[in-house]
C-alpha cells in the first residue's frame, strides 16, 4: 500500500517510516529481527522457496531484514550472515550448500547467542537451533526403489549426483548406492557428480551416452537444476520417448517443482520426490521466531506431520516428501500445484 502526504517535514517522516518498514518486513518486532540468506536463485526450487518466504513475511510473518543471496558460495554465506548480524539480526535462517565449511561461522553465532535455523541442509559441525529438512536418505532410497521396480531389476542407470561436499548430496548418493547394491545388484549404476550444476550434469550425461547408449534409467538428484538441460540433451539425441513406449528411459527426479509435475503429465519423466518448498519456508520462519522467544523442542512427532530427531549438533525437523507419479500428480496438496506463478 502506498501513502501520500504533503509538506517537506511530512515527506521526510514518511521516508524514514518506509525505510524502517522495509527493513522490518513483518508485523512483530518483539525479540528482534530475523536475517535470512538465500543459498541461490538460479533454480526453480529455490526461487519457489523464496516466493513462499516473501509471501509469509508479507502476510504478517515475523520481522525480517531484506533477504541476502549467497549464490552457492560459502564465503558469501559467511559475509552475508555477518552483515545481517551487524544490521541487528537476532536469529539467522540459512541454507549452506557446503555443509562442512560453515562450522566456524556457526561457532561465532553461538557465542553471540544467535539461534540458527538451517534449511534443507544439515551442517556437519557447529551448533544449530533447528534444521528444517526432509529425510534425504529417503530420497535416495525411494528413487532407487522406483527405478529398480520399473526396470525389473536389470539395466543401466545414470545417477546425476549433487555436490558431495553437501550433506544432501552425500545422503542421497549413499542411500541410492546402498539400496541398489542390496536390492537390485543386476543394475549397473554410473555415478556422475555435478556440484548441483545443470551444465555439468548435461555434459557428463552426454559423455556417458557416448560410451553407453543403452541407458535405461536416470536419477536426477535435483530436478530444479538438472531437468531442463537433461531433457534438452535427450531430445537432441532423439532419446526422449514418452512413458509406455519402446525405448523410453525411466527418469526419477528430486524436488517436485512445477516443471517436473508437467513433465510427469507429459510422460517425459516418470516420478519425482516432492521436496516441500512451502513447508521449508513456513517452518524456517516458525523456528526462527521460536528461537527469538527462547522456546525449546524435544525429539518426537510434531503437530504438522513430521518428526524431530536428535542430531550431533542440535535438532532436525524431518518434513515429509512424497513420491509423485502419474497417479497423484494432480493432487492439490502438492505445493507445486498451489504455487502462484510470477507474472
Amino acid at each position: 500500500m502506498r501513502l501520500r502526504t504533503t509538506g517537506a517535514a511530512a515527506a521526510a517522516a514518511l521516508l524514514a517510516t518506509a525505510a524502517l518498514a522495509g527493513c522490518n518486513r513483518g508485523a512483530d518486532t518483539a525479540g528482534g529481527r530475523i536475517g535470512i540468506d538465500m543459498p541461490r536463485t538460479d533454480t526453480d526450487f529455490w526461487n519457489s522457496y523464496q516466493q513462499y518466504l516473501e509471501k509469509d513475511l508479507d502476510h504478517g510473518g515475523p520481522a525480517a531484514l531484506p533477504l541476502s543471496n549467497s549464490q552457492n558460495d560459502i564465503a558469501k554465506v559467511v559475509s552475508n550472515v555477518q552483515a545481517l548480524t551487524d544490521q541487528g539480526a537476532k536469529a539467522i535462517v540459512m541454507a549452506p550448500q557446503d555443509t562442512g565449511a560453515i562450522a566456524a561461522e556457526l561457532r561465532r553465532l553461538e557465542e553471540k547467542k544467535i539461534p540458527v535455523v538451517s534449511v534443507d541442509t544439515r551442517p556437519d559441525e557447529g551448533r544449530v537451533y533447528m534444521v528444517v529438512r526432509a529425510d534425504n536418505r529417503a530420497y535416495g532410497e525411494k528413487s532407487c526403489e522406483y527405478l529398480g521396480r520399473r526396470l525389473g531389476g536389470r539395466g543401466r542407470v545414470a545417477e546425476l549426483q549433487g555436490d558431495l561436499s553437501s550433506i544432501n548430496g552425500r545422503d542421497r548418493s549413499a542411500a541410492f548406492a546402498s539400496c541398489m547394491q542390496r536390492r537390485f545388484p543386476k543394475i549397473t549404476v554410473h555415478e556422475l557428480a555435478t556440484d548441483w550444476k545443470g551444465e555439468v550434469a548435461s555434459a557428463k550425461l552426454q559423455s556417458l551416452l557416448a560410451q553407453h547408449p543403452d541407458i535405461d534409467g536416470v536419477y536426477l538428484q535435483a530436478g530444479g537444476a538438472f531437468l531442463k538441460p537433461v531433457l534438452a540433451l535427450l531430445e537432441q539425441k532423439r532419446l526422449l520417448k514418452p512413458a509406455g513406449s519402446d525405448g523410453h528411459i525411466t527418469i526419477v527426479s528430486n524436488d517436485g517443482i512445477p516443471d517436473e509435475l508437467d513433465a510427469i503429465r507429459a510422460g517425459t519423466i516418470d516420478a519425482t520426490l516432492s521436496q516441500p518448498a512451502d513447508l521449508y519456508a513456513k517452518y524456517a520462519l516458525y523456528y526462527a521466531r521460536a528461537g527469538l522467544q527462547g522456546k525449546t523442542f524435544t525429539p518426537g512427532p510434531t503437530g504438522h506431520g513430521s518428526t524431530i530427531v536428535k542430531i550431533g549438533n542440535g535438532l532436525e525437523d524431518q518434513l515429509p516428501a512424497p513420491l509423485v507419479t502419474k497417479d497423484n500428480v494432480d493432487d492439490k496438496k502438492l505445493w507445486a500445484n498451489q504455487l502462484e506463478k510470477k507474472k
